[in-house]
This record gives structure tokens, C-alpha cells and sequence, in this order.
């Protein structure tokens, strides 16, 4: 039977009304997530694949309440960790796996990982556990063999961590780690059995939801292989590391789907990656970059969004070799613009009701081509308002036709710094809109309401 290697774990945060954490689920139509008093909750994701593994306790409390003020509510970590996560120790000197065996997890490894767990709750940050990274393939891919988890070991390493993690109500639990089953392998098998084993400790008085995190397609993401599993409670898309992609698209293959299950970009390209991982001929990525790729998902029907910088999700610093050219060491990456820009995304789509918002992309009259101008709309079922990201600020000409009303109130929001202004009222249902600025990096939502719902001005969260 052919062994598979996998590495990681990931953390999840969410920011309430009150200090206590909730269990997250599905909401009842299957499109988002809420808390258990079915509050929507946005996900709004940093990718810290390292964290465990490279940083001590202290860093962990500063990097934990550094993205806490940024607005972040999940946080994306690995456990067996992607840079030879097996046989490099953590800050303490401790390795995973006893003889490298996942029948032998080692307990004092894993105190620390409840430590950090219990350190995110303290913040109202979720935990997402990966039980672990992708195996070695061959000498191109990512982390360091060798391949261990067969169908058998799995489902008992699977049953270990959810035993040890079934009381934690800040966890959900993500498999994959950055890795698609292998067509003529038993790697379906094997995940599926790990899902068993994680399972094992929950029952429907303490549910847990579980995902699985992939690498690139051009259609599905997770749904390729586990679409219809039980266990699988919302779809994940890595979208790759490329400014010049369509990542919308990927929302809108799962969210046609059915059953109908929640779906979002858990890996888009990262801030400060090179692009293309060709960083001599096109550079590295912008803010500009990523906001494009958020807004555009989330329009798409995704239910949140995770962020990523280079230098973070490996935690590189100068004493360690890094892995593509990271530019800066990750302690000072952690406030790159678009750190700090990401959380008007979340405060932007919780400023209208949430629960009912859906794609609509025959708000926009004008046909377009797939390119980094391409405007993307949204609005909520009842058709009460509306959002149009325009990326580049360009004129195009809009449809009002679906929402209720004969005339409507519009902010401009501006996705830079969150701070929106008034913009002319609408007293006709097709018209042509310009945004206040254009060009590159002049990115703004032009937000409908019907007058009737008093909806506030959207502004940053205090």
C-alpha cells in the first residue's frame, strides 16, 4: 500500500459581541457560516502555516494580537508543519510524531499546540486544524518526506487528535494541506479515513465542521473529490499565486453546485509573493493585487476570505533559509498594507444583511473580457441593496432592475481605508456609473440601497 505524507493545521479566529467563543456551523441555507445564535460570521483568514512550529510562546501571544486588531477572526497554521515539520523540533525541542509514527503522536509537542489554541479562544480566535501537510512527491514539491499516513495509521492518528481536541469549542477542522489526491493512489482513502477518525469524538449534540484545503484547478477545489462526502461541510479554493487570474470563477463553479454547500478561497496569492513565482520578470504582489482577488471572490458568492503574506505563513526570519524569495523578515511584514486593509472587506459586507446576499452578475449591462477590470456585482435576495466592485475605477453601464424601489441612496466605498461618502441618489433603474478615480489601484464598491431600509453608512468598525 502506497504511504502518504501530509502536514498541517490551521487557525481560525472570530471576533464577537461578547467574550466567549461559539461553535460555528452552516447556515440554513447552506451558504454561509454562523455561530450557534446564528450570527453571521464573516471569515476573515491570515495563513500562518508555521505557526507552531517556528515560533515560541511569545511570539505567538504578539503575532496573535497583532492580527486580533486587524480585524482578523481566522488564522491558518499547520501542526506537522510544512518546512520538515516531522524532524525539526518545535521552539521547545519538541518533534510530533514518536519514530515518526502517527499511532505515536507526542504528547509534549502537542502541549503547545493547546497552549496557542487556548491563547486564540482568549482572543476569540477559532483554531482550523489541519492534522497535517502535504507529502513529498518529488524533489519540486512541497515539505519534506517521508510520505507516513496510510489508511490504516490515519483514521487512528485522526481518532488521537480528536479525542485531545473534541472539548475545544474553537476549533475547526481542515484536511488536505495543500495537496490534490493522486489519480491511481489510495490518497482519497486515506483523507477519508482520516475524517472518520476526527469524527469519532463528535456527535450531533457537539458537532464540528471539517473542510479540505488544495492545491490550484482550474474548477474545483475541494469539491473535485469530496463534493458529496458527509464530513466535507464547505468547499475550499487555493486560487495560486498569480495577479492576472480570474478567481472569481472558481467561486462560481462550486457555488452552482449541489447539494449546495459554503465555499471561499483559502489561499489566494499571498502579499509580497512573487508573482507567478516569477519575481524577475513580473515582480512581487501589491495590495492593489490582493484586493482584487478578495472582492472579487467574496462578490462571486464566497462566504469570507483568508489573506496571506510570504514572509508570515513561513515565519521567516534572517536566520533561516527562505522558501521563494521572501523580501522581508516576518515580523516586520506583519503590518503590509493590505494587513491592515482586509478587514474593511469583512466591516463592508456585515454593513448590510448578510445571510440572504447572493451573486448577480446581470446587474452589469456591459459585456467584459476576463482581465483585472473585470466588475463584479452582488446583492441580497429580497433586492433591498446592492454592491458593484469596480477594480480599476473604469465607467460601466449597470441594471437596478432587481432590486425593490423606484429610486435609491449610493455610497462610494473606498477599499484602501474603509471610509465611505455619499454619492448621487438613482432615480432610474439602467444608467451608467463612474467611479470617483481610475486607474491602477483605484479600486471602489458602489453600494445601492433602497432608501425605505434606513441602512447606516458604511465606516470602519471603532
Amino acid at each position: 500500500m502506497r504511504k502518504f505524507y501530509i502536514i498541517s493545521f490551521i487557525v481560525l479566529g472570530f471576533i464577537s459581541n461578547n467574550s466567549m467563543s461559539q461553535k460555528l456551523k452552516v447556515s440554513d441555507n447552506k451558504r454561509f457560516l454562523v455561530t450557534e445564535d446564528n450570527k453571521p460570521f464573516f471569515w476573515l483568514a491570515d495563513t500562518a502555516w508555521e505557526l507552531f512550529h517556528r515560533c515560541d510562546r511569545n511570539e505567538v501571544q504578539m503575532y496573535l494580537d497583532k492580527r486580533k486588531s486587524q480585524g482578523f477572526n481566522v488564522i491558518q497554521a499547520v501542526a506537522l508543519a510544512e518546512i520538515d515539520g516531522l524532524n525539526t523540533p518545535n521552539s521547545y525541542g519538541e518533534k510530533p510524531l514518536l519514530n515518526n509514527d502517527p499511532k505515536t503522536p507526542n504528547p509534549k509537542y502537542f502541549e503547545h499546540v493547546d497552549w496557542v489554541i487556548k491563547e486564540a479562544k482568549k482572543r476569540d480566535i477559532y483554531i482550523a486544524l489541519l492534522p497535517t501537510w502535504g507529502d513529498k512527491l518529488d524533489t519540486k514539491s512541497w515539505g519534506v518526506g517521508p510520505e507516513i499516513f496510510t489508511e490504516e495509521n490515519s483514521i487512528v492518528f485522526g481518532e488521537w487528535m480528536s479525542n485531545r481536541y473534541k472539548d475545544f469549542d474553537n476549533i475547526v477542522w481542515v484536511l488536505g494541506g495543500d495537496r490534490n489526491p493522486r489519480a491511481n493512489s489510495k490518497d482519497i482513502d486515506v483523507w477519508n479515513a482520516m475524517a472518520k477518525g476526527i469524527l469519532s469524538s463528535y456527535d450531533a449534540s457537539n458537532k464540528v465542521l471539517i473542510t479540505y484545503h488544495p492545491q490550484p484547478k482550474e474548477d474545483g477545489g475541494s469539491s473535485t473529490w469530496f463534493h458529496n462526502e458527509e464530513w466535507l461541510d464547505f468547499n475550499m479554493h487555493q486560487t495560486g499565486h498569480c495577479a492576472n487570474q480570474g478567481t472569481y470563477k472558481h467561486i462560481t463553479h462550486d457555488y452552482e453546485l449541489h447539494p449546495t454547500k459554503p465555499v471561499l478561497d483559502a489561499e489566494p496569492l499571498y502579499e509580497d509573493h512573487p508573482n507567478c513565482f516569477n519575481s524577475k520578470e513580473l515582480g512581487h504582489s501589491s495590495a492593489r493585487d490582493i484586493r482584487r482577488i478578495m472582492y472579487w471572490n467574496v462578490f462571486a458568492g464566497a462566504f469570507g476570505q483568508t489573506y496571506g503574506c510570504h514572509a508570515v505563513w513561513q515565519m521567516f526570519d534572517l536566520d533561516k533559509e527562505g522558501i521563494n524569495q521572501p523580501l522581508r523578515p516576518w515580523k516586520q511584514a506583519l503590518d503590509l498594507p493590505m494587513a491592515n486593509q482586509v478587514k474593511h472587506l469583512k466591516n463592508l459586507m456585515l454593513s448590510r444583511p448578510f445571510l440572504n446576499r447572493i451573486p448577480d452578475q446581470s446587474m452589469i449591462i456591459d459585456n467584459q473580457i476576463d482581465d483585472n477590470n473585470y466588475t463584479i456585482a452582488t446583492r441580497d435576495s429580497d433586492g433591498n441593496y446592492a454592491m458593484i466592485y469596480f477594480p480599476m475605477g473604469e465607467a460601466i453601464s449597470i441594471t437596478l432592475k432587481n432590486l425593490k424601489g423606484d429610486s435609491f441612496t449610493t455610497w462610494w466605498y473606498d477599499t484602501r481605508t474603509g471610509t465611505s461618502f455619499k454619492g448621487e441618489n438613482i432615480q432610474v433603474k439602467e444608467l451608467k456609473i463612474t467611479p470617483p478615480s481610475s486607474g491602477l489601484g483605484n479600486d471602489w464598491v458602489l453600494i445601492v440601497d433602497n432608501p425605505s431600509r434606513n441602512y447606516t453608512k458604511p465606516s470602519p468598525t471603532k
